[in-house]
């Protein structure tokens, strides 16, 4: 059984027991929530699909809350002498999806 649900302006599919990143998402870690808007369920029987949204929601445990990878953020105009560099690490949640109720 899967899902497709959307979080931080983003689809994603999702199976029990797939461990996900999603964008940052209030929680400590351990702790469970609830993946809402659910947009799909599929995989047994006939798939019920939203329109927006399937009535359910996706069950989930906070694994991990963290920063990715530093991302350099390089601007510059030519013949102007204007250069400006920056970093960047974008917050993320892990989170451990445990079930999926439609």
């Amino acid at each position: 059984m899967y899902a497709v649900i959307a979080s931080g302006g983003k689809q994603y599919k999702v199976e029990p027991g797939q461990v996900l990143r999603l964008e940052k998402l209030a929680g400590q870690v351990g702790e469970k929530i609830e993946l809402k808007p659910v947009l799909l369920v599929a995989g047994e029987g006939e798939p019920k699909i939203g329109r927006p949204f399937v009535d359910g929601q996706v069950s989930a445990t906070v694994v991990e809350q963290g920063k990715h990878r530093k991302i350099t953020v390089f601007k510059k105009k030519r013949r102007k002498g204007y250069r400006v560099k920056r970093g960047h690490r974008q917050p993320f949640t892990a989170v451990r999806i445990e079930a999926i109720e439609a």
